[in-house]
């Protein structure tokens, strides 16, 4: 007999969708609301960290070599969200309170939210462009060598949505060509990342593993979520975060 409800300890459902399940009757339901803070806050370090040479900063104290560089401010740039759920919410927010102007990008638009047709102008435009998107049939492989062609040489690509929003042969291309400054990846279309990957040294690009919503007391957070939901449904009460198994994610994103 199939499951009457599942659920997925993480924002993203892609992992577990298949067409049975999305066939069925079963609920889905998801962490969201968990990850959103941490994941922002890491969005902000790396922007950061990326606009003042840090990961240079490190590696120049290891070979005890003294390099006066200038860094960049980051108030008064431009960012672009691409996904308008909790994640990306909590990711505008966090950025506008270092000065940077946003914009966000979701699945239709509407009230302060643009919509797909937006995007390469907005790419166009930003410092920024922070992937926070979830992996449905329409955002697969959408960050491909056109994308990264858009944006500006002085810019900067951050992905802590799904490794498979981005074409990743493309974006080796794009930051060895220099069409980009720089890139941070936390997720990736093969995880763990092979050792043999060519991600581990190409110029420029910050690799993570997978680490960006996960802060000390994460799992605690997501038993006691489980709990309240599973109270809910021995209560015979509507489940809350119930994910829309055709879109992939929870309405209202």
């Amino acid at each position: 007999r199939r499951p009457r409800w599942v659920h997925t300890a993480s924002a993203g459902v892609d992992h577990l969708m298949c067409p049975e399940l999305a066939a069925s009757d079963t609920f889905v339901t998801n962490a969201r609301g968990v990850f959103d803070a941490p994941i922002a806050e890491y969005v902000a370090a790396l922007v950061l960290a990326i606009a003042k040479d840090l990961p240079r900063t490190l590696d120049l104290q290891r070979e005890r070599t003294w390099r006066h560089r200038e860094g960049r401010r980051v108030a008064g740039t431009r960012a672009c969200v691409v996904g308008s759920g909790p994640i990306g919410r909590a990711i505008v927010r966090t950025l506008k309170a270092l000065g940077i102007t946003t914009a966000l990008v979701g699945r239709v638009p509407r009230t302060g939210i643009h919509g797909p047709d937006d995007l390469d102008r907005l790419m166009s435009r930003a410092d920024w462009v922070i992937a926070a998107a979830p992996l449905t049939e329409q955002t697969y492989g959408m960050f491909d060598a056109h994308r990264f062609g858009v944006m500006q040489p002085s810019a900067c690509f951050i992905n802590v949505g799904r490794g498979q929003l981005v074409d990743e042969e493309a974006l080796v291309r794009a930051l060895n060509r220099r069409w980009i400054a720089a890139a941070a990846l936390d997720v990736f279309a093969t995880e763990p990342l092979p050792a043999d990957s060519p991600l581990w040294e190409v110029p420029g690009l910050v690799v993570s593993p997978h680490m960006s919503g996960d802060t000390v007391g994460w799992r605690d957070e997501l038993s006691t979520q489980f709990v309240e939901l599973y109270e809910r449904w021995a209560a015979g009460r509507s489940l809350l975060n119930v994910v829309d198994k055709k879109r992939g994610y929870v309405p209202g994103h």
